[in-house]
């Protein structure tokens, strides 16, 4: 299998590896980027403040404690309108230009994956492509895969956004939307489910079922075709993961690693549990059967749940106790699945000290 570099008229490299090749000519210069018309102003603040800085001697931070590179990283979301993801769009290409410049090396991976690519939806097509391609399942059959699933349907690419947006506020680890674009394997398999649910919505069941194993096999999260997951989504570190087929999952929940989503036995039909919107789910969680999690409920790491949970309530423990008793069980205000706060009731619920 050939596949002739389609990068430049001037060349003619081929390549029988079955990815998509990448073209090693340098990159034709790209137009200057930044933000949509209504951020402008702060755009002109902080391109004016950059060219201060470039006159600064090396290593010396900014009047706000930051380095020169800070200033093209977001410190806030943007509105929520129709406008996010050209908004994000816009930063992740202005952080990979950013990138591609400090550090050569990313230069060509930068360009193939995010500058070449005219939107959000082409460029994630052809990230997941070539992430979970194979010697049989080749990254072009992929590519159209995932982009005429992103493509024509709105819903999907809103998901995308909510979720990279969910990652680049929850996670303090995430350095910009283009590191969680290329690198957050738990960001990449919830996208690549996205699309195999919608191929099993679709009765292509065989491919989506190939594809939940592909995505299984690369990311080490499984989860299968016929979950319903909401956007907003943040699967923290990821490897682990198991999530059933009858499993729903709603909006803006945050799950860490080794969590599972599973059935109780062998019975047939709805055996999986029900996540409301705002859940936090700890590290190491088991949550069986057809239970439901409450809005806003806060699972401890390593509990194991397998009766309902109230809304607004703390489940913690083998097998898991409410926070406060069942009679009065403790209640919080915050949304746990946005907060991150995984150990504040400790102190209501033991009083063991090392």
């Amino acid at each position: 299998f050939s596949i002739t570099c389609y990068r430049s008229r001037d060349c003619h490299h081929t390549t029988t590896r079955s990815y998509t090749h990448i073209c090693p000519l340098p990159p034709p210069p790209l137009p200057p980027l930044g933000l949509p018309s209504r951020y402008s102003h702060r755009e002109k603040r902080e391109r004016l403040g950059r060219e201060r800085e470039r006159e600064m001697p090396a290593g010396q931070v900014n009047h706000n404690g930051v380095g020169p590179t800070a200033a093209m990283v977001p410190t806030y979301p943007p509105p929520e309108s129709e406008a996010e993801e050209s908004w994000v769009w816009a930063q992740i290409k202005a952080e990979a230009h950013r990138d591609a410049e400090s550090e050569p090396a990313l230069a060509s991976f930068l360009y193939a994956t995010v500058l070449s690519h005219p939107s959000l939806a082409r460029s994630l097509a052809f990230h997941l492509a070539n992430k979970l391609c194979s010697s049989t399942l080749l990254s072009t059959l992929l590519y159209d895969l995932f982009l005429h699933s992103f493509s024509p349907s709105p819903s999907l690419i809103s998901a995308v956004v909510a979720d990279l947006l969910a990652v680049r506020h929850r996670d303090p680890a995430c350095a910009s939307f283009s590191h969680c674009l290329l690198n957050y394997k738990g960001f990449l398999a919830v996208q690549a489910h996205r699309v195999s649910h919608h191929l099993w919505t679709q009765n292509r069941r065989p491919l989506a079922l190939a594809l939940q194993s592909r995505i299984a096999d690369v990311f080490a999260v499984d989860i299968h075709p016929a979950a319903r997951i909401g956007k907003g989504i943040l699967l923290d570190h990821a490897t682990g993961v198991v999530v059933g087929e009858t499993a729903v999952i709603g909006n803006n929940v945050s799950i860490l690693h080794h969590v599972t989503l599973g059935g109780t036995g062998k019975a047939v039909g709805d055996r999986h549990p029900k996540i409301g919107d705002g859940v936090l789910i700890g590290a190491g969680a088991t949550i069986l059967g057809n239970i439901r999690i409450g809005e806003g409920a806060k699972i401890g790491a390593g509990s194991v749940v397998l009766i309902d949970v109230p809304p607004r309530t703390t489940a913690v423990g083998n097998p898991a106790r409410l926070v406060g008793g069942k009679d009065k069980p403790a209640r919080h205000d915050d949304l746990p699945s946005e907060s991150m706060d995984h150990t504040s009731f400790i102190q209501e619920w033991s009083d063991y000290i090392i």
